[in-house]
Order: C-alpha cells, then sequence, then structure tokens
C-alpha cells in the first residue's frame, strides 16, 4: 500500500470514529433526560412566526443573530415568516426578534439552546404566533399554544 493510501484509510476511520455520534438518532419524552449536544442539534432547524391577529392588523418583524440580519417584514394577517440554520458546532446559537403592531410591540428571543425550548418546538421546528392578547410559542408535542410574552404599550 502506498503512503498516501494509507493515510486516506486513517483518516476516515478517525473521521468516521468522530462522526458516527453526531448522527444517532433519538427521542425524548416529556421528564425525561436528554443531552442537548447530541447530533439532534446540529441538525437544521427551522423558525417560522406567524401573524395571528385579527381585523386586518399588520405584524412588524425584524430578526436576527449575531451573525444573520434577517431584515425587517410587514406581514398581513396569516402571513408568515420562515427560516432555517444550522446551530454552531463552537459556541451558542441565538435569534431574537423585535415585533410591533397597533397592540404595542414585543422583543425576545426565538431560538436558544435549551433542552426544554427544543422539546416545545419537538427538536426541530418553532412555531412563535402573534395574538391579539401577546405571544405565543406553539407546544407541538402537547399541542397547545403557549402564552409568552405580553405586548409592551407603544414601540421602540
Amino acid at each position: 500500500m502506498s503512503f498516501f493510501y494509507k493515510n486516506f484509510m486513517f483518516f476516515l476511520l478517525v473521521i468516521t470514529t468522530a462522526v458516527t455520534p453526531l448522527i444517532v438518532s433519538s427521542s425524548y419524552e416529556r421528564g425525561e433526560s436528554h443531552n442537548i449536544n447530541s447530533g439532534e442539534l446540529y441538525k437544521t432547524w427551522h423558525v417560522n412566526v406567524t401573524n395571528g391577529m385579527s381585523n386586518n392588523k399588520i405584524l412588524f418583524l425584524h430578526c436576527k443573530s449575531a451573525d444573520n440580519d434577517l431584515g425587517i417584514r410587514n406581514l398581513l394577517v396569516s402571513g408568515y415568516f420562515t427560516w432555517k440554520f444550522k446551530p454552531r458546532i463552537f459556541g451558542k446559537t441565538l435569534f431574537w426578534c423585535y415585533m410591533a403592531s397597533d397592540n404595542g410591540h414585543a422583543a425576545f428571543d426565538v431560538y436558544w439552546e435549551d433542552e426544554n425550548f427544543f422539546y416545545r418546538c419537538n427538536w426541530k421546528f418553532c412555531h412563535w404566533i402573534a395574538k391579539d392578547d401577546g405571544i405565543y410559542l406553539e407546544n407541538i408535542p402537547e399541542e397547545y399554544d403557549e402564552f409568552r410574552h405580553k405586548w409592551e404599550p407603544g414601540r421602540l
């Protein structure tokens, strides 16, 4: 065997051994401990924001992370904005949004690394809904919209 071939095979062995634990799938039951450093964390995540308000209220939306400004959107009733990303392997991933409407404004994190948050998002899809009385996160496994933030008076 050539020197190159031996080194290449060794490299494949090392990479395969290091990557295999990252691609193991698992499930999560409420109340069960779950390692958020597993491969599930590094898959593609989706975040969705929906305007669920009434009376043709427009939702002003501006979302960003430390690395990405996703721009400004004006969502009509039932309109939505979705983005996808892969969390950082080193360091923490955080996305936050500013929302405003005739009801007031709210600014808060829409994705962060937390086991309870991941559970609510079913480990892949976080759905935020702006309603007349505040902002809700869809708790996918338990099938209900969970109130998370109230509208603050005025705009920033």
